[in-house]
């Protein structure tokens, strides 16, 4: 264990005592068997936990079914084309033929989505820190972060393309305009929202600047952040695809193009379903992600 000698903190855990009984006489582990046999006696933890996941998915799951049936009777009573709207079977059994090909060009999508996101999340983080540590960074970047967002970005990715090529870093640049915003400015109102009394009681204690930031607001600002991921990475797949699409050798935003050209509706759509395969996994990942940087956090909300 280290303590610091002018503050008196260290970076020990913090230890507990053994939980003694309760008020009612019963020990925690007993109440605890008792909780789990009013959830269930056949029930274990897992398969409640299942049950759970499956209550929230199933409302979702049943209306897109439901719009599913209803587009595929109306393309097969209206007699469409395909190559106007074609059904969802249609879609999915072409996708499937040509599975190779969209998988040859959703490893790149997905490569410079991941690159273009941790771009956008480093610089999110450094204009978060150092807002939160100077009044007058605040002052000066709020309006040049709200300003960023009023550029548009179908003006400017082709901009991107004239300057720096059909390489990576135009893409990366795209995205990164796109996603850091929310990113930024979820991590800018968890440094403001932590707990004042928390930090009066360090600074008491003879806290510097950066244990307060440390201890208090770093933790305290992991809930917005997490937030914030979310609709940043849902919309990093997007700007990966459209960058693709506005200029790129491979990807889904060019095989939509492609496909588009050649008037293959039912490719284009089969792209489409993958980004947004590929978004919700990435949102559902953010999950995992903070459940493992912030198990306290879960705890205390269960």
């Amino acid at each position: 264990m280290t303590r610091d000698t002018r503050t008196g903190l260290d970076d020990s855990p913090v230890r507990t005592t053994a939980p003694g009984p309760t008020r009612a006489g019963r020990s925690p582990s007993r109440l605890d068997e008792s909780s789990a046999r009013a959830a269930g006696p056949n029930e274990s933890p897992a398969r409640a936990a299942g049950t759970g996941v499956l209550r929230r998915v199933w409302p979702a799951f049943s209306i897109v079914v439901v719009l599913l049936v209803v587009w595929q009777v109306g393309v097969a009573v209206s007699g469409v084309r395909p190559q106007v709207l074609p059904s969802p079977l249609r879609v999915v059994e072409q996708g499937w033929a040509f599975r190779e090909a969209l998988w040859t060009n959703t490893v790149p999508t997905l490569q410079v989505t991941v690159i273009g996101f941790a771009v956008s999340l480093v610089v999110a983080w450094a204009l978060a820190i150092m807002v939160d540590f100077s009044p007058f960074l605040r002052r000066a970047l709020t309006p040049l972060l709200v300003a960023s967002q009023t550029l548009p970005i179908i003006a400017i990715a082709p901009l991107l393309i004239i300057w720096f090529g059909f390489g990576l870093l135009p893409k990366v640049l795209v995205i990164a305009l796109v996603t850091f915003f929310p990113v930024a400015v979820g991590l800018v109102e968890g440094f403001a929202s932590t707990d004042r009394e928390a930090t009066n009681l360090l600074r008491s204690m003879g806290a510097t600047r950066w244990q307060r930031f440390r201890y208090v607001r770093l933790p305290g600002a992991m809930p917005s952040f997490f937030t914030a991921l979310r609709i940043g990475i849902t919309y990093a797949v997007t700007g990966a695809v459209f960058a693709e699409y506005v200029g790129a050798k491979a990807g889904l935003g060019i095989f939509m193009q492609l496909q588009k050209n050649s008037f293959r509706t039912d490719l284009v759509l089969a792209a489409v379903l993958v980004t947004a395969v590929l978004s919700v996994a990435l949102f559902g990942l953010t999950y995992v992600v903070q459940r493992l940087v912030t198990p306290w956090y879960r705890a205390d909300h269960r």
